[in-house]
């Protein structure tokens, strides 16, 4: 949200004073509007023609790149328009926001727990793809998998591999 500081607030104070004694002049000419006098009808054209002249040099005012006024959820003036407070709204706004990262934290948790198991099983069940497995799990923020860390899952698994590599081998050559 881009700031309103460096608005001058003279000018558009002077123009809003303009606008609203514009409306009024229009008030008052419509009050005493007299459909058979044409003074009247010219009057009144003169009045909006003034007061349309007022609000676009307040959009003037208010439109150059560095004076952007603040903008306003759509939601929040629908919820005020439906008579409710504002301050329930940002209420239950931050409670869904919050209920929201809880549910991402709690994914992102889970993703990155199997992303773990994934990983120690695909280096378990190829060894040979251990350090490409290692350097996906540091790009995800995960622990590298060492020799030893996995305990007694890497070691025998690796050594199952290795003899059923050997058999393949084997059994391929005769």
């Amino acid at each position: 949200m881009a700031s309103i500081d460096n608005l001058d607030h003279d000018g558009l104070e002077q123009h809003l004073k303009d606008i609203i004694q514009d409306l009024y002049q229009i008030m008052v000419q419509v009050s005493t509007y007299d459909t058979t006098g044409l003074a009247s009808r010219q009057v009144l054209s003169n009045e909006i023609k003034t007061l349309s002249q007022s609000l676009q040099s307040l959009h003037a005012t208010t439109s150059s790149p560095h004076a952007t006024l603040p903008s306003v959820p759509p939601e929040l003036l629908e919820y005020v328009e439906n008579g409710r407070n504002p301050d329930i709204y940002t209420r239950e706004f931050v409670e869904l926001v919050r209920r929201g990262n809880q549910l991402m934290r709690g994914k992102c948790h889970a993703f990155g727990e199997f992303r773990d198991v994934l990983a120690r099983e695909m280096a378990t069940a190829m060894p040979e793809l251990r350090d490409d497995v290692d350097m996906v799990l540091r790009a995800t923020g995960g622990k590298p998998i060492m020799n030893g860390s996995s305990g007694s899952a890497t070691g025998p698994a690796g050594a199952t591999s290795s003899s059923s590599l050997g058999h393949v081998d084997a059994t391929s050559e005769t």
